[in-house]
């Protein structure tokens, strides 16, 4: 596996994916940084039972994981709390864009990542079924289910 080619095929996709866990563009950059140094250590253990690009979310997702709980370690309290990000200000209708990343990091995993998987990453069920070691039906019903919530959450707001 080249994987300077890796890296410049898939970091783009790998930073977004971590942003959208973390909501901060420089936590996101360390664990994007954290996640090629991990694959280039475990490259020889890639099987090819999935995508490299869902191999990297895999390591990305267990590196996010391992960031917050040094963090909670650290201080004693969770990691930062999501602000708004380089990335949200590049979509097209920044107002509504912030609202849903707002209600969006209101969300308990596995909703949250499931739900930027598939919006901002734009994995297919696939995929993320993948990455969860779940089924495709799991990835379908939990994106669902966190539309509904971040739809309930717009409906509350609303009122």
């Amino acid at each position: 596996m080249d994987f300077e080619e890796v890296y410049h095929r898939y970091y783009q996709d790998v930073f977004t994916f971590c942003l959208s866990l973390c909501g901060n563009a420089h936590v996101a950059d360390d664990i994007t940084s954290e996640t090629f140094l991990k694959a280039i250590r475990k490259g020889d253990t890639f099987e090819g039972r999935c995508s490299v690009k869902v191999w990297l979310f895999q390591i990305a997702k267990h590196t996010y994981y391992d960031h917050l709980r040094k963090q909670s370690k650290i201080t004693g309290f969770p990691a930062e709390s999501p602000d708004a990000s380089d990335f949200e200000l590049e979509l097209i209708d920044k107002e509504e864009a912030l609202a849903i990343h707002k209600r969006l990091h209101q969300l308990d995993n596995p909703y949250k990542e499931v739900f930027s998987l598939r919006v901002f990453s734009e994995l297919s069920f696939a995929e993320i079924g993948e990455i969860f070691e779940k089924t495709e039906s799991w990835a379908r019903v939990t994106f669902h289910r966190a539309k509904s919530k971040i739809k309930e959450m717009c409906q509350h707001e609303s009122m």
